[in-house]
């Protein structure tokens, strides 16, 4: 009996962990995983993610989780290994504060980031890649994001 009761707990803090991993997105609307189709958001979910990725709570919130963990891990002596959870939230944070309209999915393993989803601008594509490099713990940035102008909304 006193190896079974482990035996359980640890079992249940597996499956819970597994079934915890979600892709950190930029919005809603942003891939699910890495090898998702990715679409052109309507001109209004762009809207929508624009104010509020530039609203001034939400930037401090952005800036308040990057600041957070990055504290976190200068105290554990987790510099360079990251947790992968970790470095999929401040990537995310740090593009949803810099790309606004943005819809990017983030997937981290080993260091390594995968980023999915469009931005509105060739610009903003160009900036992915080093933004998510400002974080400690990405070794290399896999980008398959595309250029997507948001698609008017229809009105009839």
């Amino acid at each position: 009996m006193k190896k079974l009761i482990p035996l359980l707990i640890s079992s249940v803090l597996v499956i819970s962990a597994l079934g915890c991993q979600n892709t950190a997105q930029t919005s809603t609307d942003a891939p699910n995983n890495p090898n998702a189709n990715v679409e052109s958001p309507d001109a209004q979910t762009a809207q929508e993610n624009q104010n509020d990725a530039t609203s001034e709570t939400r930037r401090r919130q952005l800036d308040s989780d990057i600041r957070a963990r990055e504290e976190r891990n200068n105290v554990t002596g987790g510099d360079t290994d990251r947790a992968d959870g970790d470095l999929e939230s401040e990537v995310r944070s740090k593009l949803e504060a810099n790309l606004p309209a943005s819809q990017l999915g983030v997937e981290a393993e080993d260091g390594i980031v995968t980023i999915t989803g469009t931005v509105p601008t060739q610009a903003q594509l160009q900036r992915v890649e080093p933004l998510a490099r400002e974080i400690k713990g990405v070794s290399q940035v896999v980008n398959r994001v595309s250029v997507a102008p948001a698609k008017p909304n229809n009105v009839n």
